[in-house]
């Protein structure tokens, strides 16, 4: 695990579908479909912070300002 500490936080399903204000389904999906990583924790997943910082950032959208 180059680069990557022991010590970051895993989330849970529910801390991550809050943090992102959707439905745990939606995170379960965004799991399965791999657009965003998580690790199984027995029959759980848990989410590393910076994985969720990824998933976010690569999809933000920059909207060009309309002038005035």
């Amino acid at each position: 695990m180059e680069g990557r500490e022991f010590g970051e936080p895993l989330l849970t399903v529910g801390e991550v579908a809050q943090l992102m204000r959707v439905s745990n389904m939606t995170v379960y999906r965004l799991i399965k479909s791999g657009q965003l990583s998580a690790i199984r924790v027995g029959k759980n997943y848990r989410i590393r912070r910076s994985d969720i910082e990824r998933y976010l950032t690569d999809r933000a959208v920059n909207v060009p300002m309309e002038p005035s």
